[in-house]
């Protein structure tokens, strides 16, 4: 079937010729909540990444880490090795990079067959609502699988900037899925071995214009993450994304020079289901323009994922079942559903 066309104009050039939000983007069935709705405001739990492999601290970091993400599935973490310097330049090079004329960036736009590079996420139906942002969507690890045909040359130390930024990336991500397996009492590469060292890290590019009628759209619709964990660096003053505990939406704060992680759907299935892959959104304002960028870091693409085999006893049953990578990706399904037992 054939894709139907996707909105003439981007929301930025909606935007700037003070265009009301169009139908392609407006739900009008009350189901969206503007920032200034959510029930809370909270900081969700912060980890000291440093604390992770160090003893006495460790154990006790350990146990904060199980619990935050088999309550929320998501932390902020905190001595990840960048600095807060750092990380106000990667925030810079993504305002430079959306301020560009938009013929600049149609130069890197996103092929008809293909998501990666910038532009507006697929329109798959006519019923389909869009999400209210551009976005610039990079493999950005390994690097012999970028596709640098997409890769912005301007601003021109984007290229440079985001290479560093991945590989500080790729280090939490080993810190990390060591320190989960520890903390679930699993030999400490029990997942990292899973997952593989080499597995893609997909960097989204977030920006969220203002918007005249925060109450009738997303800046991203209600979603969990297919990937093993996402690694966030949020807008410094501008809130916008919220997680979903219980029946309630809860605005996520920011901290100072800290990165937002949270967790996927195949990390939910490696632990059986004792850490949970968190529904989350992003809502618009009114007043305000918004930038983000989220990593999302997946498995060697045929590695075989399952239930750690620690976790399966005669008491515990396997809620998943083991699959390639690869293969669910066939499913049209997000891996959670497509693997239950």
């Amino acid at each position: 079937m054939a894709q139907p066309p996707p909105p003439a104009k981007t929301v930025q050039e909606s935007v700037s010729d003070g265009e009301a939000v169009k139908e392609g983007y407006a739900y009008t069935d009350g189901k969206v909540a503007t920032s200034g709705e959510a029930i809370h405001v909270m900081e969700v739990p912060v980890i000291d990444l440093g604390l992770l492999a160090s003893s006495p601290s460790a154990a006790g970091e350990l146990f904060k880490l199980r619990s935050a993400l088999a309550l929320w599935g998501c932390f902020q973490a905190i001595n990840h090795g960048m600095s807060g310097s750092f990380l106000s330049k990667v925030r810079e090079l993504m305002g430079q990079f959306f301020a560009l004329p938009m013929e600049e960036k149609q130069k890197y736009a996103s092929p008809a067959d293909d998501m990666e590079g910038y532009g507006n996420d697929m329109v798959l139906s006519e019923q389909q609502v869009s999400d209210w942002n551009e976005r610039l969507l990079l493999i950005i690890s390994p690097k012999d699988q970028r596709k640098l045909d997409v890769w912005p040359r301007k601003p021109e130390s984007f290229r440079e900037r985001v290479q560093e930024y991945s590989v500080k990336l790729r280090a939490i991500v080993g810190v990390v899925l060591k320190a989960i397996s520890l903390s679930l009492n699993l030999e400490e590469n029990c997942f990292l071995d899973q997952v593989g060292e080499q597995g893609k890290m997909y960097a989204r590019f977030n920006y969220y214009p203002r918007c005249p009628r925060p109450d009738l759209v997303y800046g991203l619709k209600p979603h969990a993450d297919g990937s093993t964990m996402t690694i966030v660096l949020p807008d410094e003053e501008v809130l916008g994304l919220q997680f979903l505990r219980g029946d309630q939406w809860i605005s996520v704060s920011t901290i100072p020079e800290a990165v937002l992680i949270n967790i996927g759907d195949i990390m939910e299935i490696m632990s059986n289901g004792i850490l949970k892959s968190p529904m989350h959104r992003v809502v618009t304002n009114a007043t305000s323009d918004r930038i983000s960028v989220a990593v999302f870091c997946c498995p060697e693409e045929e590695n075989e994922i399952g239930p750690a085999e620690g976790l399966i006893n005669e008491d515990t049953l396997r809620l998943y079942k083991k699959i390639f990578y690869s293969e669910y990706y066939q499913l049209g399904k997000r891996p959670i559903e497509a693997l239950k037992i």
